[in-house]
């Protein structure tokens, strides 16, 4: 148990923790504007066709209005984008919570459950509970150690739970099943079709998928630099199946980005802008003064420049 406590609340960078709220809220307000709106049209569907699911039974919530999504629309909005600056993180964190959650709820309350969510779900319910945490802030915190496992090992269940489903519905024969043929035939792009010559290649590739996600856990295993490829590998993954299929998990894959380094990343980046603003302004400078940029040519430097 002491060995289980030491790993779930290993201490990690509070920086770490602030980076991923940035990117969270960061994608709360794209995912609400662009990608997954049908929260907002299902404001004016008919009560009829609501059915609550078990989150709406236990706390008996209301049919969709179109007030009702216009607030939860547009309240995300804003407490994500106050959230992003870091300030009252409890408080505007849990604010975007409950606000996602609920507009999440509106959208599958009238068809479709999709199952990328869930992982995202205890991003935005337990990153608040770090409390302040800023961008430079490199001290190490069980709070925010915590807080990134739950995230690592809900992004990791949604590969592993993913076979699971596979096996109990479609059992070992899911592998050996047309499950990928008839999705590229559905919905396959140019850079997909020509596979449906080579019918062998979507066979084996449902083979290796379920390797790949039963094998999820792994991750847990291997050292920082291999655990860095392997987020790498399902990206590419994932990047592949969106250019065959345009199926793309974007939450999930927002909270895979807890597997890495995101402070060291956010440091290179800053050093990076820090070197472009110096060389603006001693360009700026130069020009102010009448010097010519470095490299620029002289008149007797210049072809021909003192013949006579």
């Amino acid at each position: 148990m002491t060995r289980l406590r030491d790993w779930l609340f290993a201490p990690m960078p509070l920086a770490r923790v602030a980076v991923l709220r940035v990117l969270v809220f960061a994608f709360v307000v794209v995912d609400v504007l662009l990608l997954h709106t049908s929260g907002w049209y299902h404001g004016e569907a008919d009560p009829v066709w609501y059915e609550p699911l078990v989150m709406g039974q236990v706390l008996h919530l209301p049919p969709a209005s179109v007030l009702l999504v216009e607030v939860l629309k547009w309240g995300c909005v804003g407490a994500a984008l106050l959230a992003m600056t870091g300030r009252a993180p409890r408080l505007l964190g849990w604010t975007v919570a409950v606000g996602w959650i609920w507009y999440q709820y509106v959208a599958f309350s009238y068809g479709k459950v999709d199952h990328d969510r869930a992982d995202f779900v205890v991003a935005l319910a337990l990153l608040p509970t770090v409390g302040i945490a800023h961008l430079s802030d490199r001290r190490l915190s069980e709070a925010a150690g915590f807080a990134l496992r739950a995230v690592q090992m809900a992004a990791v269940a949604t590969y592993f739970l993913s076979a699971w489903a596979k096996l109990r519905f479609g059992g070992l024969e899911w592998v050996n099943s047309a499950t990928m043929v008839r999705a590229v035939v559905r919905r396959g792009t140019p850079w997909a079709q020509w596979l449906l010559e080579i019918p062998w290649t979507l066979h084996w590739f449902q083979w290796v998928l379920m390797a790949a996600e039963i094998t999820a856990p792994v991750i847990f295993l291997l050292s920082e630099k291999w655990r860095r490829r392997a987020v790498a590998a399902w990206f590419a993954f994932h990047a592949m199946t969106y250019a065959a299929i345009t199926i793309a998990f974007w939450p999930h894959l927002v909270m895979m980005l807890a597997f890495l380094p995101l402070e060291e990343y956010a440091d290179r980046l800053r050093a990076w802008w820090s070197r472009t603003r110096v060389g603006e302004r001693v360009a700026d400078r130069r020009l102010s003064s009448g010097a010519e940029p470095p490299g620029a040519s002289t008149p007797a430097s210049r072809p021909g420049a003192g013949a006579g």
